[in-house]
């Protein structure tokens, strides 16, 4: 909606954010492919030509930049969906638009990563680095959403340590995700099919969460 993405845009213009804008998903498509280097994508769920869901599904074939999505749904089975393509935050209507502007800010910070992070963590073949945020597999670079990734570093820095979906959610979401705890299993599944062959490395505890076993962490 203009009116929507009017409000939005000017508080996150207040806060130093340049924002492009677009009125449909095949419009967000052709702005997307055309301005190099976007850090961070806001997706609404119901728009014109291509929905939400579509575009994002597209992105993700070229792209793991961070997606927060906007719905006025709040079945589970629509959140469950858009985090197996790849959402990283979902932002349920009404909202305010501070609030979404600090997800904005959480997600990019999470996304710079911290003073420590900047050497890269092996396990097993896979070789995961902070700083550029690339993951390699037996030297082939995959593709990982935002999530995915940090999910990933998480299950990489916690090597052998059975890691309860509470915590992983706490430590991955970093606090300011209220859905369901079942997130996470959308998103180890999805993460295990990226992991070429090595999806077996992310062991389910059962009764418990998850635990990642591999080679040497290093």
């Amino acid at each position: 909606e203009a009116r929507m993405r009017k409000l939005v845009g000017d508080f996150l213009k207040k806060e130093g954010y340049a924002v492009i804008e677009a009125a449909d998903g095949e419009e967000a498509l052709d702005a997307f492919y055309r301005n190099k280097g976007v850090n961070l994508l806001i997706l609404d769920v119901m728009m014109p030509k291509y929905n939400g869901f579509e575009v994002l599904k597209e992105i993700r074939t070229q792209s793991g930049v961070p997606v927060i999505m906007l719905t006025a749904k709040s079945a589970e089975t629509d959140e469950l969906k858009g985090f197996a393509l790849g959402v990283d935050e979902y932002v349920t209507k009404p909202f305010s638009p501070k609030v979404l502007v600090a997800r904005v800010g959480a997600v990019l910070r999470r996304q710079k990563g911290g003073p420590g992070d900047s050497e890269s963590i092996e396990a097993g073949g896979i070789v995961c680095n902070p700083s550029s945020r690339v993951v390699t597999i037996d030297g082939k670079p995959i593709e990982l959403s935002a999530k995915e990734f940090d999910l990933l570093l998480y299950f990489l820095k916690n090597k052998g340590i059975a890691l309860s979906r509470d915590t992983i959610l706490n430590a991955v979401w970093n606090y300011d995700y209220y859905g369901d705890v079942r997130t996470i299993d959308t998103h180890v599944k999805t993460l295990r099919s990226k992991l070429l062959g090595k999806g077996d490395c992310i062991k389910t505890v059962w009764g418990v969460g998850y635990k990642f076993e591999g080679g040497e962490a290093f």
